[in-house]
């Protein structure tokens, strides 16, 4: 699936970043809402569960498919290999069986079937940590290395896709983690932006801005 052309590999990726950006928005309007951090589980449960449909977007089916409850957790186990103690811990500090047959884990690579790039391989293993507060974040995950091709000015795209709606992140989402908004938001895309919200990120101007700035000086 994404090896067809090149400009299926952009709208897979224009897509999966869509769903990180939702993601990010609905938990950030929960916790606004509730005026509390009580849906950080319920916030990276929803990134690993964005990590599988990734994966199945890649594959053509379910990554981790199983009857029941049980059977997905052998399923996983298969993949990320047998949880350590502490890891297990940490998923739930009230399970105290740990008899677990010891697997190895498999490598990204082999389970999407050389089907992916490097950068969507470790994306992906940033996703599916065992551990909820170890999982990239979602605002992390829209910076990662695996979007840049989309941050590109000349990437090609369907002509119905408007392009600024991959980096419209809110004041909000982008001062959250000041660190990330220059890989959020490249130079070509900041023309939308006020000086003073630039400013306050410590985002230089577009270059077209910054080119009129300096003819006007």
């Amino acid at each position: 699936m994404l090896h067809t052309s090149a400009q299926d590999i952009t709208v897979l990726q224009s897509s999966f970043l869509e769903q990180l950006t939702t993601l990010l928005r609905l938990v950030r309007a929960l916790r606004t809402r509730s005026g509390s951090s009580s849906f950080t589980l319920s916030f990276v449960t929803d990134v690993w569960s964005t990590g599988c449909v990734f994966a199945e977007m890649v594959i053509g089916r379910p990554l981790f498919a199983g009857e029941s409850a049980v059977d997905q957790l052998v399923e996983i186990i298969k993949v990320l290999g047998t949880p350590t103690r502490e890891e297990i811990l940490a998923m739930n500090q009230a399970y105290t069986d740990f008899k677990f047959p010891v697997i190895e884990p498999k490598s990204w690579n082999k389970v999407l079937g050389g089907r992916a790039p490097a950068s969507a391989l470790d994306l992906l293993s940033r996703m599916l940590q065992y551990v909820p507060t170890e999982r990239i974040t979602a605002l992390q995950a829209c910076a990662h290395p695996y979007f840049d091709e989309l941050r590109d000015p000349s990437v090609e795209l369907p002509s119905s896709f408007d392009k600024q709606l991959l980096f419209n992140f809110t004041d909000v989402e982008l001062s959250s983690q000041p660190d990330l908004a220059e890989a959020l938001v490249p130079a070509h895309a900041r023309s939308a932006m006020h000086a003073e919200e630039l400013e306050k990120l410590g985002l230089g101007p577009s270059p077209a801005a910054a080119a009129a700035a300096a003819g006007s000086a």
